[in-house]
């Protein structure tokens, strides 16, 4: 019993401190040199604040042992007992001596951060838009001359670089100069900076035609290295659409050949297509070809596609490709690359050509990553084409019913009224239809890779004449893995069952014969809608809407006649018959759609001819003589001629002989 007694008080006497000093369970004795920061606003503390050197032998309390293990040293307000001993900040004191630290660190580090504060206070004045003009003129001086011999040390700051750029934007054209001048050698410095590219682009936008002409002459060699840059590359796309035919051509030379890019000379007195150049500076093909690949690979490889300068290199590598680059080249766009260049000319023609020779793979990827966008890329001037050629081409209807027609059908209001969002639709019902698409989208549809092509013998250029495509790989036995032929530009369906799936079965007809019922007099007096209420009340091209919606198209076409059979208005274009382009939509419905004419005839015109025979509804009348159908004819014969022969409704010449019979 003794002994436990014993040890518990030796227990005792050890975490109580005893002769070690008050230190707890394997501390070390504290050293006297040390000194120990004692917080100002703590209660335990006897002194307000600073440090204190501990003697070597004093005994802590125990209350202060145990504090001390136990809770950090409290910061900020002290407690009511210490009263004026302790000195504290308030929050706010606080964060105004920590923003005048911050802000004598920045003076430190940046060289002119006094200026660019003093420059920022005067672009707040500069870019209000109620100042009057005098007055920002006089603080766009003011902030120019505050810049003058350090613009080219501030120009790469985020903040000084939009103060310069407000400042081109309103200074006089003297001062625009002399900034110019001062950054001329600093250019292509610049084009590589996050923040110095826009001033670039600014400066290129008010440039004169010998600065512009200065700058493309000081990118020559740089153009391929730039164009691998993120940020570089946007200023050579820039120059790109601001320069002139000749410019241009400097600068995708450079692209084409190391000879180009070395010799000046030989860019400027030689342009055209890249077969011509070679042809006529007898440039070696594998050497051309050899140096495109150096130039295009990183360009790809980093996701730079965004710019028309690439679209056209690529669009002039795949003119000398061999087979295997060609595939290759195709393989790496008809990933997600190719949804973020179709929005330009040639961007587009890439995207033909990679759906024409991409086998069912790559048209699958091609597809699915448009998947998020086709109401975009439906309605884009260039992205649409690519649309139409997918719906032309592509065998899994299933897939382009899931993916692209319950995209269109979502917004078909919205795209049957749109310049070129109507463009797919059109297709479907008439395909390959020239009042729908000029001569360049019909080329653009027809194009083609001479080396992917079929034929036996490779062409020297990128097909743009008729279309025609071969039937069979030139190796239909190899079948591997590796195999470097694609598809041959079509689809192996037919073309009238891929059609008759996309626009039938997939229910994209009905929901249009729906929309254009409902929309009938909009889509009349529409300069867009028209063509596509045209194609559908006749039945597409082959009549296939009638063999199907027999029905729908009888309500449609009664829609229509109920509008015509409407009295006349006080706003002529209000009325169908007496609006510019639904007088001439319903005019060419009677000449190719007897059952439409003897319909408005019954139910709008019939013993109301008179009425209508002047002004544009006069062609509307006149378009029963003129009908090449001759029950169409014999309805409106007898209650016509009167009109035509008294004078009240003329017929165009050359139709009276119809008229007569």
């Amino acid at each position: 019993m003794a002994v436990k007694e014993q040890r518990g008080l030796s227990k005792k006497r050890k975490r109580g401190g005893g002769s070690t000093g008050g230190r707890g369970r394997g501390e070390k004795p504290s050293d006297p040199k040390k000194q120990k920061y004692i917080p100002s606003g703590s209660s335990k503390s006897p002194q307000a604040k600073g440090f204190k050197k501990s003697a070597p032998n004093s005994k802590p309390k125990p209350s202060q042992a145990k504090d001390s293990k136990r809770a950090p040293p409290k910061f900020g307000k002290s407690d009511a007992s210490v009263g004026d001993k302790a000195e504290v900040l308030s929050k706010r004191d606080s964060r105004l001596v920590a923003k005048e630290l911050a802000e004598a660190r920045k003076k430190k580090r940046k060289l002119h951060y006094t200026l660019q504060q003093e420059l920022a206070l005067l672009w707040e004045k500069m870019r209000r838009r109620n100042i009057a003009k005098d007055d920002r003129s006089k603080v766009v001086s003011e902030a120019l001359r505050k810049m003058a011999g350090k613009i080219a040390e501030i120009a790469s700051s985020h903040v000084s670089s939009r103060v310069l750029q407000t400042c081109i934007k309103y200074c006089s054209q003297a001062e625009r100069e002399a900034v110019f001048l001062e950054l001329q050698p600093h250019l292509l410095a610049l084009s590589r900076n996050v923040y110095g590219v826009h001033l670039v682009k600014k400066m290129l936008d008010s440039a004169t035609k010998k600065q512009l002409d200065g700058f493309i002459s000081s990118l020559h060699g740089k153009v391929a290295s730039l164009l691998r840059h993120m940020v570089g590359s946007v200023v050579i796309e820039h120059v790109f659409q601001l320069g002139n035919a000749s410019q241009k051509q400097s600068l995708l030379s450079e692209l084409y050949s190391a000879e180009l890019q070395l010799f000046r000379d030989l860019t400027l007195s030689n342009g055209g297509r890249l077969l011509d150049i070679i042809s006529k500076l007898g440039l070696q093909k594998s050497s051309v070809l050899q140096h495109m690949s150096s130039v295009i690979q990183p360009i790809l490889e980093k996701g730079i596609v965004d710019h028309s300068i690439i679209h056209t290199v690529l669009i002039e590598y795949l003119t000398i490709a061999d087979k295997s680059s060609a595939v290759d080249v195709i393989r790496q766009l008809s990933s997600s690359l190719l949804v973020r260049m179709i929005h330009t000319k040639d961007g587009s023609k890439l995207g033909i050509l990679c759906v024409k020779h991409g086998d069912a793979k790559e048209r699958k990827k091609i597809i699915k990553g448009i998947k998020e966008h086709v109401g975009k890329v439906a309605q884009d001037q260039y992205g649409s084409l690519v649309l139409t050629c997918i719906l032309s081409v592509v065998d899994d209807t299933k897939l382009l019913t899931k993916v692209i027609i319950r995209e269109l059908q979502k917004i078909l209001k919205e795209l049957i009224f749109d310049k070129t969002g109507r463009r797919p639709i059109l297709q479907l019902l008439h395909p390959q239809c020239p009042r729908y698409l000029s001569p360049d989208d019909l080329a653009s549809l027809s194009l083609s890779v001479p080396s992917l092509c079929s034929k036996g013998k490779e062409s020297e250029e990128v097909d743009t004449g008729s279309g025609e495509h071969a039937e069979t790989p030139e190796n239909p036995e190899d079948d591997s893995e590796n195999n470097l032929q694609l598809a041959e530009g079509g689809g192996k369906k037919d073309d009238a069952l891929r059609r008759y799936q996309l626009l039938v079965d997939s229910g994209l007809a009905e929901s249009l014969i729906v929309t254009c019922t409902e929309c009938a007099g909009e889509l009349l007096r529409s300069n867009f809608g028209r063509e596509v209420i045209y194609e559908v009340v006749t039945g597409g091209i082959d009549g296939v809407l009638r063999q199907k919606f027999p029905n729908q198209l009888d309500d449609l076409q009664g829609a229509i006649a109920s509008l015509g059979a409407l009295p006349k208005m006080e706003e002529p274009e209000h009325h169908v018959f007496e609006n510019f382009h639904s007088s001439r939509t319903i005019r060419k419905l009677i000449m190719d759609c007897p059952a439409f004419a003897a319909s408005l005839w019954e139910v709008a015109l019939k013993g109301k001819a008179a009425t209508w025979a002047q002004g544009h509804s006069a062609k509307v009348v006149s378009a029963f003589l003129e009908s090449p159908d001759a029950k169409v004819r014999d309805l409106a014969k007898s209650e016509l001629q009167g009109l035509v022969e008294s004078g009240a409704l003329k017929i165009p010449k050359g139709k009276d002989s119809k008229a007569e019979d």
